[in-house]
């Protein structure tokens, strides 16, 4: 049987949707601002030019493009998963494609930003969405984590 939790861990327990919900949101929010800089030049625009990614151009506009779409599906926890996957795949394509030709380490070759998006959706890939999720809302019963079991618990098999 295993050692009852301690309090700071129980709080801890209790806490970690609700924080991952924050991380979920916040990062989801910074995305689709750059996709919006992109795509609509507010903010700053493209690169902090001012401007726009034009239409239909590879790869700007649908990196602009997903990055708004996935950045707001995860905001709100809508499809996270998938869009979370979809959104980190498009940052290891812009690091690869766009930096890391020019130095071997983020720091140097300006893809920090790419690097940090790109595994915090890897992250939210795998974790899921957290509390207050549109996800929870819609598929809450569904969706949950399935029950874990003791590591020394064995199942008889037959053979």
């Amino acid at each position: 049987m295993p050692a009852p939790l301690t309090p700071g861990a129980q709080l801890t327990g209790k806490a970690a949707p609700h924080a991952l919900a924050l991380f979920r949101i916040v990062v989801g929010l910074l995305f689709a601002c750059h996709g919006a800089s992109s795509l609509f030049g507010v903010l700053g625009g493209a690169m902090g030019t001012g401007s726009t990614a034009p239409a239909g151009t590879w790869p700007g506009w649908y990196a602009a493009v997903i990055q708004l779409v996935g950045g707001i599906l995860v905001m709100f926890g809508l499809g996270t998963r998938a869009a979370a996957f979809l959104s980190s795949g498009s940052m290891a394509y812009a690091y690869f494609s766009s930096h890391q030709g020019t130095a071997l380490w983020p720091i140097q070759n300006g893809g920090e930003a790419s690097v940090m998006f790109c595994w915090a959706f890897l992250l939210i890939v795998f974790i899921g969405p957290g509390a207050w999720s549109l996800d929870g809302l819609f598929f809450g019963g569904r969706q949950r984590e399935p029950e874990r079991t003791a590591v020394n618990s064995r199942q008889p098999t037959a053979a």
